[in-house]
């Protein structure tokens, strides 16, 4: 199918970070028209909607896109139908369970010559690429995450988040890792981690990590779910030249503590205008270097159980 703009497309899964971030960022590109939503419980007004990507392929085959924003675990067969059926697609972020199964997808889309794009927002905060930019010349001493939110405020009454393959905590801390693989300027991998897991969760719900740099740096991170209060979400980077702090999720950039820069939430823009440039490229992007992390997490960490945890 030959694609013109506008591009014709359709969200799959109408939940809280479809209704708060991707209706309003599609609508505000004008490279994109929604025409259609699948959702068993949800509806859209005044497009089509469906009740699962069978009955969309079958009444709507004229759109050729479509935006997954349904839970990690859900996600690999609708992606790999959608594929099959010669769509493009989006994938919220994690983009998979697994990474075994976000490789067959690539695979799928290179074999059907489709765009399928793997979207981390939190890159696209304002503060990330100077940040990118400053740490090219200098050496890291020390760079510590601390991601501390309120899981009751940012999912209230969603328990698919406490299941197998749906990675609790690393659901937000994911969202920190893709400001760390995108901001460092050379390669680390993980070394260490320890995993809260309350006693009727699948999932944790805290974490810390520590990482091998090759160049010497203390590279750490600690991501907790259980933070009321004011929510953190802040890197603190010493380097031979300075320290660099990004804060509020790359929103805030402070160089030795002075603030250089901040901004407005435009991420989910950012994607949508990327994945623009993708489809007109009839290009992909999929970079697995957060999701490998949080696997190489699972795999090395060592397990403590906490407290049941109630919503």
């Amino acid at each position: 199918m030959t694609l013109t703009k506008p591009y014709k497309l359709a969200i799959i899964g109408v939940g809280k970070i479809a209704r708060d971030q991707h209706l309003p960022s599609i609508s505000d590109n004008p490279d994109f028209t929604l025409e259609a939503a699948v959702s068993r419980n949800a509806n859209v007004d005044g497009i089509d909607n469906f009740a699962s990507l069978a009955d969309l392929l079958d009444n709507r085959p004229d759109i050729p896109i479509v935006s997954l924003c349904m839970p990690p675990t859900a996600r690999f067969q609708i992606a790999w139908d959608a594929l099959s059926a010669g769509k493009h697609v989006l994938l919220e972020k994690p983009p998979g369970a697994t990474l075994s199964e976000v490789h067959s997808l690539i695979s799928l889309a290179e074999k059907n010559g489709l765009t399928l794009y793997a979207t981390w927002h939190s890159r696209h905060a304002i503060a990330v690429a100077p940040a990118k930019k400053w740490l090219s010349t200098r050496q890291i001493k020390s760079l510590k995450i601390i991601w501390k939110e309120d899981v009751r405020r940012w999912h209230p009454n969603q328990p698919w988040i406490w299941q197998a393959g749906n990675a609790g905590v690393f659901d937000p801390g994911i969202n920190a890792l893709s400001i760390l693989t995108e901001i460092m300027p050379h390669a680390i991998h993980l070394t260490s981690a320890d995993l809260e897991f309350p006693a009727n969760s699948e999932t944790p719900i805290a974490a810390k990590l520590q990482f091998f740099d090759p160049y010497g740096g203390d590279i750490s991170a600690e991501f907790d779910w259980r933070h009321e209060g004011h929510q953190t979400w802040d890197i603190t980077i010493e380097t031979n030249d300075g320290t660099l702090q990004l804060s509020e999720g790359g929103a805030k950039m402070y160089r030795d503590g002075q603030l250089e820069l901040e901004g407005h939430d435009g991420e989910y823009a950012a994607i949508y205008a990327h994945f623009s440039n993708l489809l007109s490229a009839q290009k992909s992007d999929v970079d697995l270097a957060p999701l490998r992390h949080v696997a190489d997490a699972f795999m090395l960490g060592r397990r403590h159980v906490t407290d049941a945890f109630f919503d």
